[in-house]
């Protein structure tokens, strides 16, 4: 008896998840409308009540015990089977979250990047092959190529680490992509390796890839990303973070340590590309099911964008854009992690059955990355053969 109250009480709880959001749709109408959900015309079968049961009982275990603080959503063929809210957006003036609160992506906003990047490749702005002098006059490192920076395989260093002795107090408050890019042209930091030699994660590459596009495009890197990305597929609740000012109180939110601390801006969370977007739930899920379908870039280009380029490492890897991560032969999680003053964000992909699990976190949570106990939840502890994912060293 005690176990078929649980039961009716997941469903119930599922059914209203599903029934009171306009966020759900069948994969079919989801990829022709670039992402627009539509009304559900299904019904979930008990296996699917429980995989939803499971998910739901552990992160509410993780909120219960303060590990998690955050929004959740999991959907597979772009239809969604579980989405919620855990916690609050704003401590301070107890304002809780909602499928519509934004959260600074981190280093997820790099995948918005790559596939603008690809846009212009697409459209023959741009080669991949081309090297960065090409398009930024001043670059200072003969030899790094558009490739090299897209792929984390450029060598240069981090300019979170080597920017700030060389700013001036003015700069201190907003800092710019320019800026940034000003410093590297008159002090040329030392690089780390020969470009092309091996794999080294860097903000500096995304930061320079932001750049890129403005120069190439004509326009700037917001209004290109908007333009070719947000517009298309639907993402009105995407913006970036100097537009902030413009989004109405309940849709913020700010970010904490694990003690409840916030997290206030520095000057370098005004430089793009690196990180810089603030988006939901929702509209992350939009964006996957049109890169992952083949509607935001070319079907070769997604082909492309999910190979690894660096044979240096084995299990786990980066494309265009995209960590990967090798379960099995036949399986791959391709997903990007983020973390920046106080949040913490996850948008990883499962190929071989469309499994889309989006994670976005208010506070500084590890529990963001442990994805693998979500997919545990779908197929079971002993199916599941991808263990949790590397996280970010920003």
């Amino acid at each position: 008896m005690q176990f078929k109250k649980i039961l009716t009480s997941a469903f119930l709880s599922f059914f209203l998840i599903i029934s009171c959001s306009h966020e759900v749709a069948d994969s079919k109408a989801f990829v022709e409308k670039y992402a627009r959900f539509q009304p559900a015309s299904w019904l979930p079968d008990k296996e699917t009540r429980s995989k939803v049961f499971r998910i739901d009982t552990l992160f509410q275990q993780l909120n219960k015990a303060k590990l998690f603080n955050g929004n959740v959503l999991v959907a597979q063929k772009g239809l969604i089977l579980y989405q919620k809210s855990f916690g609050m957006a704003n401590f301070t003036e107890n304002i809780a979250l909602h499928d519509s609160s934004r959260f600074q992506l981190a280093s997820v906003s790099k995948t918005i990047t790559a596939s603008a990047v690809l846009k212009l490749v697409e459209s023959n702005k741009i080669n991949l092959s081309d090297e960065v002098s090409q398009h930024l006059s001043g670059f200072p490192y003969a030899g790094v190529k558009i490739e090299h920076l897209i792929t984390h395989r450029s060598g240069l260093p981090n300019y979170l680490y080597f920017c700030s002795p060389y700013l001036k107090d003015a700069a201190l408050e907003k800092l710019t992509n320019q800026q940034v890019f000003d410093v590297i042209t008159r002090v040329k930091p030392t690089a780390y390796t020969k470009p092309g030699r091996r794999f080294n994660y860097s903000n500096t590459n995304y930061m320079l890839l932001a750049l890129l596009i403005e120069k190439v495009s004509g326009m700037t890197y917001k209004d290109f990303v908007k333009k070719e990305i947000f517009i298309p597929l639907h993402m009105d609740n995407s913006c970036f973070i100097d537009e902030l000012d413009s989004v109405a109180g309940h849709y913020k939110t700010l970010g904490y340590t694990n003690r409840l601390k916030e997290v206030g801006y520095d000057a370098f969370d005004f430089v793009l590309g690196d990180k810089g977007v603030y988006s939901t739930t929702t509209d992350l899920l939009r964006f996957s099911e049109a890169f992952f379908s083949g509607k935001l870039i070319s079907l070769n280009y997604l082909t492309l964008a999910v190979q690894p380029y660096s044979p240096e490492k084995k299990q786990s890897n980066y494309g265009y854009g995209w960590r990967m991560k090798f379960c099995n032969t036949d399986d791959k999680l391709v997903f990007h992690n983020g973390w920046w003053h106080g949040y913490r964000t996850a948008l990883q992909r499962r190929l071989r059955d469309s499994t889309t699990v989006i994670i976005l976190s208010n506070k500084l949570n590890s529990s963001v990355y442990q994805t693998y106990k979500i997919f545990e939840a779908l197929d079971g502890a002993e199916a599941n053969q991808c263990q949790q994912p590397e996280e970010e060293s920003e």
